[in-house]
C-alpha cells in the first residue's frame, strides 16, 4: 500500500497502480477525457514519473509542462520523436524497446506473405463468391513463395532482430542494415550495392533526420523489378509520390502500416494505387502489448523507487 509522502506516479492502465513498489503512489491517467470533471488527477503538480498513454493523441505529452516535480518520462512506444519536444529540461525520457518487438515482427511477416500470396486479391473475390486462382486463367500464374528469397532488413536493432528470428523457418537469405556496420550487419552507406539483391525490403528504421525520406525515388529504383516493399516503420521513411508511382507502374508492390500522411485521407491516391497492401498502424496493437507494458512499467517503477539506473534511457535528465 502507498506510504504517507509517497512519490507519485502517473500509469495508463489500473493493473499497474494495484502493486507499486513501496515508496510510491499512483495514479491512473488513461488521456482519454481530461476536459472532463476526473479526467487528470487532482496530483499533477505532484507527479515525478510519468508513463505516457500508448497512443500519441491520448498521451497527451504537453501535460509535462504542468507538472513541476516531473523527473522521468516513459514512453510505451519504441518511437519517441513526438514526444521529445515536450520534455522539459532535467526530465529523463526513456522509451518502450522491445516492447513491441513480438506484435511489429509478426505484423511485418503477415503482410510480406499476404503481399506474396494475394491475399487482399482473394479477400476481394471471397466477398463476390468469386473462386478464381491465379493458375485457373494462366497454369504458369502462380502466387510466390517467401521461400527462396532474399529478404532485406533495413533498421536491424531490436524489432530487425525479432523479424529475423521470425524468417528463420522460411528458407530465404537475410540482408541485415544498420546505421552503422557491425559484425553479420551492412552499414546504410551500403544500401545501393545491397537493393539489387532483394526480392523483400522490410523498413525498421526509426524516424530521425537520416531517415526521413530516405525510401525515395532514387532508393526504389534500385529495387529489382516486381520487389515488396514492407514499412512497419515511421510513414514519413517513405516518400509517398514515389510508391504510388513505382506501384502503379507495376514494377514493385507495397505493404504498408504506416504512411505519410497518416492518417490516410479517405480519398488519397495510395488507397487506390494498384500493387499496394495498407494496414492502420497497427504494428504495436495486439495482445501482446499490455503484459508486455505492464513488466516494462512495473521494471522501471521498481528501478525509479530504489534509486536504480533506469532502461531504456534515451535522454538523461
Amino acid at each position: 500500500m502507498p506510504q504517507t509522502n509517497s512519490r507519485q506516479v502517473w500509469v495508463p492502465f489500473g493493473q499497474s497502480a494495484k502493486e507499486v513498489p513501496d515508496g510510491l503512489a499512483a495514479d491512473v491517467f488513461t488521456g482519454t477525457g481530461v476536459d472532463e470533471p476526473g479526467g487528470v488527477p487532482d496530483s499533477i503538480d505532484e507527479v515525478e514519473f510519468f508513463v505516457l498513454p500508448y497512443m500519441f493523441v491520448n498521451a497527451h505529452p504537453e501535460f509535462m509542462a504542468r507538472m513541476p516535480k516531473l523527473k522521468v518520462a516513459q514512453t510505451l512506444t519504441a518511437g519517441y520523436e513526438n514526444v521529445l519536444p515536450y520534455v522539459p529540461d532535467g526530465v529523463t525520457l526513456c522509451n518502450a524497446r522491445g516492447l513491441h518487438d513480438a506484435s511489429t515482427a509478426e505484423l511485418a511477416l503477415t503482410l510480406t506473405l499476404s503481399a506474396l500470396r494475394g491475399i487482399p486479391r482473394y479477400v476481394r473475390q471471397a466477398e463476390q463468391g468469386d473462386w478464381a486462382p491465379t493458375y485457373k486463367t494462366d497454369p504458369n500464374a502462380v502466387d510466390e513463395a517467401l521461400a527462396d528469397k532474399t529478404v532485406l532488413i533495413l533498421g536491424y536493432g531490436s524489432i530487425g532482430s525479432a523479424i529475423e528470428r521470425r524468417l528463420a523457418g522460411f528458407e530465404v537469405e537475410v540482408l541485415r542494415v544498420a546505421r552503422t556496420a557491425r559484425e553479420g550487419v551492412h552499414a546504410f552507406s551500403e544500401i545501393d550495392t545491397l537493393l539489387p539483391q532483394a526480392d523483400v525490403v522490410i523498413a525498421m528504421v526509426p524516424a530521425t533526420d537520416e531517415t526521413r525520406g530516405m525510401i525515395d525515388a532514387r532508393f526504389l529504383a534500385r529495387m529489382k523489378d516486381c520487389a515488396l516493399l514492407v514499412n512497419v516503420a515511421r510513414g514519413v521513411v517513405v516518400r509517398t509520390e514515389a510508391v504510388i508511382a513505382e506501384c502503379a507502374s507495376g514494377r514493385l508492390r507495397a505493404a504498408l502500416d504506416v504512411t505519410d500522411p497518416e492518417p490516410l485521407p479517405a480519398d488519397h491516391p495510395l488507397w487506390q494505387t494498384p500493387n499496394v497492401l495498407i494496414t492502420p498502424h497497427v504494428g504495436g496493437a495486439s495482445t501482446a502489448f499490455l503484459p508486455r507494458a505492464l513488466r516494462l512499467i512495473d521494471t522501471q517503477l521498481r528501478r525509479f523507487a530504489a534509486g536504480e539506473e533506469l532502461e531504456n534511457v534515451v535522454r538523461a535528465g
